[in-house]
């Protein structure tokens, strides 16, 4: 092709964004105590940050997800991304990571969520879809809560009950959130009554959100989950999961999988901890790394190696996600106990539900359905619950 023929390539192949609105809303949560405790009476609240991103023809693209703490990064985002062709995400990613790069970027997931939205909605394909996805729906594992005196989740015995309990509903993975005042006697008392009461029947993970202090403590946990048969073994101590050194050792000293990756943000670190041999299943989440596209890349980088990837936490864009997803296995249900404390955020209009008791009888929640991610939102509702609004045009 000559020169004239290249100019003749529109530069913009899509429209262009023009608006994007940032909102900070906070919901209140009930049956969950300080700390996390599953508690029958517990009262708390979770901050969450809905995007709407408008082009210049009218399209809208949507998303709710993030961390409180990622407003100010999510605003950075959204004026990196103003103007651009709304089907660049490729581009919008390059620059927001370069925008970012003395931040976490935990800002981007939710503006790059809401792009994929916005390319599904104008398209009339859902992003299952455009990723290459064909799965209908995912298998989940039960995630709870942490224990606690006074909780639904206070003795070993009441997790065994639970997971007992969850068995019943259909699923067949459960995770142990334990104690995190960072004593191991009582974790390592579940992670025994488990494998009694539900090894065999149900794969079984404990994760101590980084809360056992030393190394001795990890490897002690480790070597209970070895004897119950635990599927895997996650983020064990107060590092963060950062120390790719200290895993290995802990990885050649019990049989037990390791996943980490929670707490290390983006392709390029998940990767370096990866080939540092210090895990050995990957973590991934849209709202953490840098949405869709940056999880899709690590889920990419972790099929290249052979290994799996297994996504964090529960919503819309991390169902998409697992449709187009060979090497994986479970979705995150979390976080969850008998008194059916629920954390995600009372905004969906369209049926859809993370609740514990929603899931199908095959122990599977639908990914779903329709253009974008499928869902619909109560504009209204989360406008009440507002307390930040930022607009970016």
């Amino acid at each position: 092709m000559g020169e004239a023929a290249t100019r003749d390539v529109p530069e913009s192949r899509g429209a262009l964004i023009k608006r994007i609105d940032l909102r900070m809303f906070s919901y209140p949560m009930v049956g969950v105590g300080p700390g996390g405790i599953d508690m029958p009476e517990g009262k708390g609240s979770r901050a969450r940050i809905a995007v709407r991103i408008e082009t210049n023809d009218g399209a809208v693209g949507a998303y709710v997800g993030g961390q409180a703490n990622s407003l100010a990064q999510a605003a950075t985002c959204a004026k990196a991304v103003l103007g651009k062709d709304c089907f660049a995400r490729e581009q919008a990613y390059e620059d927001i990571r370069r925008h970012l790069r003395k931040e976490d970027r935990m800002g981007a997931g939710v503006i790059d969520c809401a792009l994929w939205d916005l390319a599904g909605q104008r398209l009339g394909v859902s992003v299952a879809q455009l990723l290459g996805g064909a799965r209908r729906s995912v298998k989940a594992y039960a995630s709870t809560w942490f224990g606690g005196d006074g909780g639904g989740l206070s003795t070993p015995e009441a997790y065994a009950d639970f997971a007992e309990e969850c068995y019943e509903m259909g699923y067949r993975a459960f995770k142990m959130h334990g104690w995190s005042d960072g004593g191991i006697e009582k974790d390592i008392g579940a992670v025994l009554e488990l494998g009694k009461r539900v090894g065999g029947r149900m794969a079984l993970m404990h994760d101590s959100a980084c809360s056992f202090k030393t190394f001795a403590d990890a490897l002690a946990v480790g070597r209970a989950c070895d004897e119950a048969g635990f599927f895997w073994y996650e983020d064990p101590y107060s590092d963060g999961g950062l120390s790719a050194h200290s895993h290995r050792r802990l990885r050649e000293l019990i049989k037990t999988p390791l996943l980490l990756g929670e707490h290390v943000r983006g392709l390029e670190s998940l990767a370096t901890l990866v080939l540092a041999d210090g895990t050995d299943f990957v973590r991934a989440d849209p709202d953490f790394d840098m949405g869709i596209t940056g999880t899709m890349k690590i889920a990419h980088f972790a099929e290249a190696l052979g290994l799996d990837v297994e996504l964090h936490a529960p919503g819309p864009a991390h169902r998409h996600c697992m449709a187009a997803i060979r090497n994986t296995n479970f979705y995150e249900l979390s976080m969850v106990g008998p008194s059916r404390g629920n954390f995600n955020a009372p905004v969906y209009t369209c049926g859809y539900s993370d609740a514990l008791d929603d899931v199908s009888a095959d122990g599977t929640f639908p990914v779903p359905e329709g253009p974008g991610l499928g869902v619909s939102y109560d504009w209204e509702a989360i406008e009440k619950m507002t307390t930040q609004h930022v607009t970016i045009q």
